[in-house]
């Protein structure tokens, strides 16, 4: 009886897979555009990134068993779907952390200098949460956290409503999962207009999230009426498409590269390909070698010295098209942000 050998499709831009599945599968690397339902027909598992939907259109009728996404967030997939199918789905929760954290304090620094004694409010408290709110803690900043699932789950102590948030901090900085209704407690739009005409301390406003938790014409309208200090923006409402006037007007704007350290995409690709070598029954384990993603608080030195968030904005910017004649702002193609994300250079995380 002729051997069957597994078919894997990675995408292009996932890292370090090496030759891992010598041996255990046949792998195919194709750019993400090319996941397409032809594509995928005869595939037996796929390792992507997050601008591969996983869901009917793309996957019904095919021999996928695995899709793994080498990234923290799963808005991609319908997981509904995959699970009635029996596709077992997976993502690296958790993977970029500290670097999305080492992105914010180093934004933070670079627009308020001496940020201790400020109040930060922290929006979402699940893996990279956690870490900014116990870094700007540990140096000097007042933190509150806002997490309304895990007060359900663990008790109201330690958490306050974004309401209070909206009321007392003086820099609030978002980090949950994009969700609609009827999910529990949906984020999408989470700072709209009624959140933007509450605050009460003209917060500097920092999205290093998903995009659409943030009304992005909400935004703007409220840098008009100076209801907050400024923005840091990576993640854009409506993204590959960015908003020509955000991206002019945003203190720090960056294409959504807030998590690419070397040691983030380590740990990504090292999470996805160890659940797909389980999957497939394999007993090879990968080990790149990538540090926990529990690090200790750093230095404000240590931070400001790892990485400058002008830099990225300079290149995103200087890669924009001169302005249209309709708002006047230069507009970023979608296809240029797309390369600016999928050819960044990794850098290294602070302490790394």
């Amino acid at each position: 009886m002729e051997f069957h050998m597994k078919k894997i499709l990675i995408d292009a831009f996932v890292p370090y897979i090496g030759d891992i599945f010598d041996g255990v599968a046949r792998t195919e690397v194709i750019q993400p555009e090319d996941f397409t339902p032809e594509a995928v027909a005869d595939a037996d598992a796929l390792i992507v990134r997050t601008r591969t939907r996983c869901d009917a259109p793309l996957l019904e009728g095919s021999a996928v068993t695995f899709v793994g996404t080498a990234t923290i967030g799963t808005d991609h997939f319908n997981l509904p779907w995959l699970a009635s199918r029996g596709i077992e789905a997976v993502n690296a929760p958790g993977c970029n952390a500290p670097a999305v954290a080492q992105y914010v304090l180093a934004s933070i620094y670079a627009l308020v200098p001496e940020p201790e004694g400020l109040t930060v409010g922290v929006v979402g408290v699940g893996h990279v949460g956690r870490i900014v709110a116990r870094w700007c803690e540990a140096l000097g900043m007042n933190v509150l956290c806002c997490d309304p699932p895990r007060a359900e789950a663990e008790g109201p102590a330690g958490f306050v409503a974004l309401d209070e948030i909206a009321r007392r901090a003086d820099i609030i900085t978002f980090h949950t999962p994009h969700t609609k209704a009827p999910a529990p407690y949906p984020s999408h739009h989470l700072a709209d207009e009624a959140f933007f005409a509450s605050l009460q301390r003209t917060p500097l406003i920092i999205n290093a999230a998903r995009g659409p938790v943030v009304d992005n014409a909400a935004l703007l309208r409220a840098m008009d009426a100076k209801r907050v200090s400024g923005c840091v923006i990576d993640c854009w409402e409506g993204e590959p498409a960015v908003s020509p006037e955000l991206l002019a007007r945003a203190d720090i704007a960056t294409p959504h590269i807030a998590g690419y350290s070397r040691q983030g995409k380590m740990r990504a690709t090292q999470a996805v390909v160890n659940a797909l070598l389980r999957h497939l029954g394999s007993e090879k384990v990968m080990d790149l070698g990538a540090p926990a993603p529990d690090a200790p608080a750093p230095s404000k030195e240590a931070v400001t010295a790892s990485y400058n968030p002008f830099d990225d904005m300079a290149a995103m910017r200087a890669a924009a098209l001169p302005a249209d004649s309709a708002g006047g702002y230069p507009v970023l193609p979608p296809e240029v942000f797309e390369r600016l994300r999928n050819h960044y250079s990794l850098r290294e995380e602070v302490g790394a």
